[in-house]
């Protein structure tokens, strides 16, 4: 991967990109510095919309499936990752090897506010949760 800047405007006392009650140093930045690790998919998935929002390429990187990983991941700046819904989960616990979540995922690319909706599919590879691609 190229060197891609982060983007983060998000403090550490700012509310979570991903939609919990925490601020993003108490919840998703704690992952992205590598404090802690994901203990579920859903967490996994939130982390990693968190990580689009402060346009932290390489937590994205590093929590991809090997199979399923990009050589390289360019993030563009003009999107703006602004809110997550998780509609629905199945397995991805702390008992579980593999899950899924599906999600929403708003944005405004531009000026212009879109969402997409994604059922994707999560695995567990060296002990840790990994995004395994979308169904």
């Amino acid at each position: 991967m190229r060197g891609v800047p982060r983007r983060d405007s998000t403090s550490a006392s700012a509310p979570c990109p991903c939609g919990l009650p925490a601020t993003y140093g108490e919840c998703c930045g704690r992952l992205h510095r590598g404090l802690a690790a994901a203990p579920t998919a859903e967490a996994l998935m939130r982390s990693r919309f968190s990580a689009f929002s402060v346009g932290d390429a390489g937590y994205l990187l590093r929590t991809w499936h090997p199979a399923a990983r990009p050589a390289r991941l360019d993030l563009d700046r003009g999107t703006r990752w602004t809110r997550l819904e998780i509609l629905e989960t199945t397995g991805g616990s702390v008992v579980h090897t593999e899950g899924t979540v599906r999600f929403r995922a708003h944005y405004t690319d531009n000026g212009e506010a879109g969402c997409i909706e994604e059922h994707s599919r999560f695995v567990r590879h060296e002990g840790g949760w990994t995004y395994a691609g979308a169904d």
